[in-house]
């Protein structure tokens, strides 16, 4: 029994258990701020979804053009001060912005009359950039927590990063669910402004415990201290140390020392001229996205983008779509908890088709069995009660709004079981009013055979995605150089931005549920040629594997061979003794 206790302790005082629960605070956090941030800017602005729509398109942009600098800064710094400075900017821009929210919703009719509203104007702007930077420090904790300080405190050990990896998804799929549930809750029973400082009061109490968790994780992992970063030959010769002159790395191979030169920064700047750091910037965005196309996983990468060019999500869009054909509230409540549990799943099958397969064959299978479900989602464009009419131009609303003056569209205030259901109004025609809301049809009358494929579709699909997800993930952990980990994901995040950014412009110009059917078919597409570049690194990777062999040591423990040496290890080349590198 005293045994029993004492590894039930050693497990909660653990730095894994620990990086879990920092990790938990922090997305609970995260989504109850990015849920209800959304409903105060629609709130305020009149319940018209204007500064939602810029505050997605600053979010998106802001990450997509920063995302490289982002992960440079994450490499040239110690991880416990970058992810102390990201914690203390993102949690304190939140909290700032609660603040100001609060400010907004006592005093918005006073506000109006001062300045001819200006004072308004320059209150919601503040808001966007203050919930911008706060976004822009949450990428940071997520590239410097997930993708580097994991794989650290997971070690030389490949199947504990694999679980370590999955329980981080499954965490992520809890929060997703229960913040907006909770925060939603709170807003509807008291108010928007008791909303806010709730939040606040919560990112506070938040910061405050991630910061000590942070500080007991970096006690506990001494290899956290230690970070390498890559120095080339001409960055030795302008630090012109003697210590380092003798050491003249041949051509082709990286030289690795430890990241201990801040003695020689002061030097380093004075040489630096002010149009070298004006410039510097955009040579480091360069930088890191020749580095990203440059990587051996680039193609996996990119397959993982690809699939963020969809409508085929519990987002706003598919949900608002839903809710135009006659599903109630409650209802997608229902297919959200169900899409939760097949996302769960798919973090289970992750590892245990790793263990079976291998870290890139399961990716494949991962991504068959995705493309497999959401056939069922492209034939329900052309099932009963498809709304779906090729007939009917996808540009008509914008023509019909451009042209014929009518006025931009606006919402209605949001039923509260609408909002706990989708996290956001309907974006799809401007009211969360079913589209089949006419008298003569009731959305009883309608056939739900093609919404129900369509979902059936969705939620199916889940599986394998969040196991392609997290196959793409370790293969970015285990084979880039720990020197490169921060730009090459900040790249990454920035990658699957631009193709978000591109899903949401594609629904803008095509807007109407007519048209839905046609984004379900190009979504397809998109995750097809997601899933055939994969296909392309996969062969790749293999065919090298064919033939670069050796004698497995007996002694060697599976799974040993540390993270970001090799491209993956135990898929047998033969049936002899033989195993790949």
């Amino acid at each position: 029994m005293c045994k029993l206790a004492g590894s039930v302790i050693a497990y909660f005082t653990s730095a894994k258990f620990l990086l879990y629960l920092g990790h938990a605070l922090s997305t609970w956090g995260d989504r109850m701020w990015h849920f209800a941030v959304s409903v105060f800017l629609v709130e305020l602005y009149g319940n018209s979804l204007l500064l939602t729509a810029v505050y997605g398109l600053v979010v998106a942009g802001s990450v997509l053009l920063l995302g490289a600098l982002i992960g440079d800064w994450v490499d040239k710094n110690s991880r416990l001060k970058v992810a102390q400075t990201s914690l203390v900017v993102q949690n304190s821009s939140v909290i700032l912005c609660g603040i100001i929210l609060m400010i907004i919703f006592s005093f918005k009719t006073q506000l109006l009359t001062l300045y001819h509203g200006w004072l308004l104007t320059l209150c919601y702007i503040l808001v966007i950039t203050i919930a911008n930077i706060a976004n822009l420090a949450s990428t940071a904790t997520a590239i410097t927590i997930q993708r580097d300080w994991i794989v650290v405190v997971a070690g030389e050990d490949r199947s504990k990063l694999a679980d370590m990896n999955a329980t981080i998804r499954r965490i992520d799929q809890l929060t997703n669910i229960l913040a907006p549930m909770a925060v939603g809750q709170i807003m509807t029973f008291g108010s928007p402004m008791i909303g806010c400082g709730f939040i606040s009061g919560w990112n506070l109490m938040s910061m405050c415990v991630e910061y000590l968790l942070l500080w007991k994780v970096y006690q506990k992992t001494p290899t956290l201290a230690h970070k390498s970063a890559k120095v080339e030959a001409s960055e030795l010769k302008q630090l012109n140390v003697k210590k380092e002159s003798d050491m003249k790395p041949t051509e082709g191979v990286q030289l690795i020392i430890e990241k201990d030169v801040t003695g020689f920064e002061p030097q380093q700047e004075k040489e630096v001229g002010c149009a070298t750091r004006i410039a510097e910037p955009f040579i480091t965005f360069r930088d890191g996205w020749v580095a990203y196309y440059n990587q051996p996983v680039f193609l996996a990468g990119m397959g993982l983008a690809f699939l963020y060019m969809t409508v085929l999500g519990f987002d706003c869009i598919t949900t608002g779509y839903a809710y135009t054909q006659g599903l109630s509230g409650s209802v997608l409540s229902l297919l959200m908890g169900a899409s939760a549990v097949t996302g769960i799943m798919g973090t289970v099958a992750f590892t245990w088709l790793r263990r079976k397969c291998g870290l890139i064959r399961t990716g494949l299978i991962s991504g068959v069995a995705q493309f497999a479900c959401l056939i069922l989602c492209a034939i329900s464009v052309f099932m009963p009660g498809s709304p779906m009419d090729l007939t009917v131009s996808p540009f008509a609303d914008i023509n019909a709004r451009l042209f014929e003056n009518e006025p931009l569209p606006t919402i209605a205030s949001p039923e509260p079981e609408m909002i706990f259901a989708t996290g956001m109004p309907n974006l799809l025609n401007g009211s969360i009013a079913p589209a089949n809301s006419d008298p003569e049809m009731s959305p009883e009358s309608v056939p739900l055979i093609s919404v129900s494929l369509l979902f059936t579709g969705v939620i199916a699909a889940r599986v394998g995605l969040w196991s392609f997800d997290l196959t793409v993930t370790q293969l970015l952990q285990e084979n880039v150089i720990e020197s490169e980990r921060g730009i090459i994901n900040g790249v990454q995040n920035s990658m699957n931005y631009l193709l978000d950014l591109l899903h949401f412009i594609m629904v803008i110009l095509a807007p109407n549920p007519e048209a839905f059917g046609l984004l379900v078919l190009i979504s397809v597409s998109f995750v097809a040629m997601g899933h055939i570049m994969y296909f392309r690194f996969a062969q790749k990777s293999l065919g090298k594997q064919l033939f670069v062999c050796h004698t497995p040591d007996p002694k060697a423990a599976p799974d040993s061979s540390p993270p970001g040496t090799v491209l993956h290890s135990h898929i047998c080349c033969q049936t002899s003794t033989l195993e790949c590198v």
